[in-house]
């Protein structure tokens, strides 16, 4: 089961079951059909780091934020040349940062 999640509202906003031949690369661009995401953050684990789901994600005029594995060879080590842990530290513009706690 494929799931999007809106995180400020703590709501389901739809699911796609995952064909038992199929994985979730095929399902996310049938749920991300089913969602209105313009001027939205979508963040997809590892797995939605593909081509064709973050050009589906711009065209319908998101912004997407994906994960990177170190098993994903050529996706981290494009990574690690451009956003090492030594070039984050030495960013000298603004920064933000959220914290969650609970309330109870």
């Amino acid at each position: 089961m494929v799931s999007a999640f809106a995180t400020a509202n703590e709501l389901v906003l739809g699911q796609i079951k995952i064909n038992d031949k199929s994985n979730e690369i095929t399902a996310i661009p049938e749920l991300l059909d089913l969602l209105e995401v313009r001027r939205c953050l979508v963040t997809i684990d590892a797995m939605g780091c593909q081509r064709e789901i973050a050009k589906k994600i711009v065209d319908k005029g998101a912004d997407y934020l994906l994960a990177v594995k170190g098993n994903q060879g050529k996706h981290h080590e494009a990574f690690e040349n451009h956003f090492s842990i030594e070039k984050v530290n030495q960013w000298k513009g603004d920064t933000f940062r959220t914290e969650e706690k609970k309330s109870w």
